[in-house]
């Protein structure tokens, strides 16, 4: 796999919100200057969300995040609306548009967003048709007390202004300075363990160790690459031992005890733990697999939704690590992709996985539901290096 193309995961997502026909699709091509979205003057146009990764000076690579109108109607539009409000779990950065007539929905979704610690720009669109354009603007004002960017894709206006105000508002903690950037530094000599095993894709490798990698040729550190068995060669070679270890989280057991002493150990979900969402909720909810029982329910979220794989990490090993630990009668569910639970009540923990396909936005909206249900939830690096009993060896 190659890194010509950010990822999706790692792109800033800006989520574009209104009502049908306020002018969200034309938005859409007057940021991007291109005509990639559907425009029409029928209402309802836009149906579920609609994801597009763009490049936009000077913010970078950017999802686009074109929602359906979250007034729509009947069983169908009521089913849009959840869709989109789904989405603001993934958004960075919102736009809300405004349009004539009242603002009781508009406040309800500045609403929920702020809930949501989304920062929020109010936006008219077709500003080159309002027929009282000062007047909205100056209402949109009163209602969020910022003033509104005025875009018309028609006149290719508002748009340098619109692109100064996201860039004004991305949150400090939209993304992880780096993956390592707390581990090493610059010659430091690194090994990664990467087992090829059934999981691993034939002819490439994963997207989190591609990341890794490149975050560590970014330090200028020197990466050495081998499977699992290859480990003691590898070690042998070198004339000193290495400043860190970087192993799958499923071989912690077998990479452990080779460890040189001095030198750091982690995995590429841990990395990722910290990377894409909290860490410190990730190790504190770990601990709350010494106090499952076989009446406790727990709760495995992929974020793939790939067929399931022999020895598959969440669907096979976990579970099976779990039930030897606390008992057969321990329920272990299982979710995937944006499968999540509104009430994760039932549930005594949540495992969730490295997360790699998902932005950090949307992975600290998963830990915050379980923050507000009292869940606890940690990941599959961290759960792994608890149920091994190196937890407390590793480094982050």
């Amino acid at each position: 796999m190659e890194l010509a193309n950010t990822p999706a995961a790692n792109r800033l997502h800006i989520g574009i919100y209104g009502r049908r026909n306020s002018g969200k699709s034309s938005l859409i091509n007057a940021i991007t200057g291109h005509d990639i979205a559907l425009v029409s003057d029928v209402a309802g146009t836009t149906t579920d969300p609609v994801y597009k990764a763009m490049e936009i000076h000077p913010i970078g690579p950017c999802m686009l995040i074109d929602t359906a109108g979250f007034d729509d109607e009947g069983r169908l539009g009521e089913m849009r609306v959840e869709k989109t409000r789904k989405a603001m779990d993934k958004t960075d950065v919102a736009l809300l548009l405004f349009s004539d007539g009242d603002f009781e929905k508009e406040e309800e979704w500045l609403r929920e967003l702020k809930k949501r610690k989304v920062p929020v720009i109010p936006v008219i669109s077709k500003a080159d048709v309002r027929a009282d354009l000062e007047g909205l603007a100056a209402r949109v004002k009163e209602t969020t007390g910022l003033p509104p960017v005025l875009v018309s894709a028609k006149e290719k206006t508002g748009v340098k202004e619109l692109l100064s105000a996201l860039v004004r508002v991305i949150p400090e903690d939209f993304e992880a300075e780096s993956i390592t950037g707390r581990l090493v530094n610059e010659d430091d000599v690194v090994v990664l363990v990467m087992p090829q095993d059934i999981q691993a894709p034939k002819g490439r490798l994963i997207l989190p160790q591609v990341q890794t990698i490149r975050d560590l040729l970014d330090h200028k550190c020197i990466v050495m690459s081998v499977t699992t068995d290859k480990l003691t060669g590898a070690l042998g070679a070198l004339a000193k031992p290495p400043k860190l270890i970087i192993t799958d989280s499923q071989a912690f057991s077998a990479v452990y005890p080779l460890k040189p002493e001095g030198t750091l150990l982690t995995s590429f979900s841990v990395l990722f733990a910290q990377y894409k969402g909290d860490i410190g909720a990730f190790t504190e909810g770990a601990a709350a697999i010494d106090r499952l029982t076989e009446q406790s329910k727990v709760l495995i979220a992929e974020a793939c939704t790939h067929a399931p794989l022999s020895e598959d990490i969440g669907r096979e090993k976990i579970p099976r690590m779990l039930k030897k630990k606390v008992g057969l009668g321990l329920t272990v569910d299982m979710v995937s992709g944006t499968d999540f639970p509104d009430d994760l009540s039932p549930y005594s923990l949540v495992i969730h996985c490295g997360a790699c396909m998902f932005n950090r936005k949307y992975v600290l909206s998963r830990i915050q539901k379980a923050r507000e249900h009292g869940v606890p939830i940690t990941n599959y690096g961290v759960a792994l290096a608890k149920l091994t009993g190196v937890l407390d060896k590793i480094s982050f």
